[in-house]
């Protein structure tokens, strides 16, 4: 799904999914090895157990299964690093979990306490939500995080992919979002308001269409702007 070759180079970290959503054995080892001889940073990439539908569709779990399956997967990821000589550096959960999770308290308390068996990594989720909130009263490591290739609603959570014009594929608007969020802490919303945000990590998905084209693009248009990609 997507375009790994190119887009790893163009990145300066990376979320490797851990087999539930996207990935297998080999796909994961060997993507870990070339993310570790570029020098990127590695994330485990945790989801629901949802291949079928890339892990983007909401589930309930109970807290032990939902608890056991991110540990897991990030335990995983973990080994598999540390095997090759590079190391895991921190924890995103993918689709359907990272945005219900942005906002379920519930749901974020259980991914905080996972994090706390984990504590020399850090919790990367949506800059501004409720899980950023619990992993500061917590004292876990938090890496607050935009998106570069998505739309945001006025609440400044992630429009539905159900909608037209949830995926920003055109690299000029996706300038426009990032060097508004660098610039002046804020994005304009799908429905025209200024939604504040201060982050940590911009996110470009892989699977988004145009992902090589708006990296070739922002990597032309931070430094021009005062900004390095690092």
């Amino acid at each position: 799904v997507g375009n790994d070759q190119a887009v790893l180079p163009l990145v300066s970290s990376c979320n490797i999914a851990c087999g539930m959503h996207g990935g297998d054995p080999l796909t994961i080892e060997k993507t870990i090895q070339r993310a570790i001889a570029l020098g990127k940073r590695i994330g485990a990439h945790p989801s629901y157990a949802d291949l079928a539908g890339f892990g983007r569709r909401p589930m309930q779990l109970p807290k032990a299964d939902l608890m056991a399956l991110l540990r897991y997967q990030i335990a995983s990821l973990k080994g598999l690093c540390e095997l090759h000589g590079g190391r895991l550096s921190y924890v995103k959960p993918h689709g359907a979990l990272y945005n219900t999770a942005a906002k379920d308290s519930d749901l974020g308390a259980w991914v905080i306490e996972v994090m706390q068996g984990f504590p020399d990594l850090a919790l990367m989720g949506l800059a501004g939500s409720t899980l950023q909130r619990q992993a500061e009263q917590t004292g876990v490591p938090f890496l607050a995080e935009a998106f570069i290739d998505r739309a945001y609603t006025a609440k400044g959570h992630l429009v539905s992919r159900q909608r037209v014009g949830a995926v920003i594929n055109d690299p000029e608007q996706a300038v426009e979002q990032i060097l508004s969020m660098l610039d002046r802490k804020v994005v304009r919303s799908m429905e025209g308001v200024e939604v504040s945000l201060q982050a940590d990590s911009f996110c470009i998905h892989g699977d988004t269409p145009t992902a090589v084209s708006i990296l070739t693009a922002l990597h032309a248009a931070l430094p021009q702007a005062g900004y390095t990609i690092a």
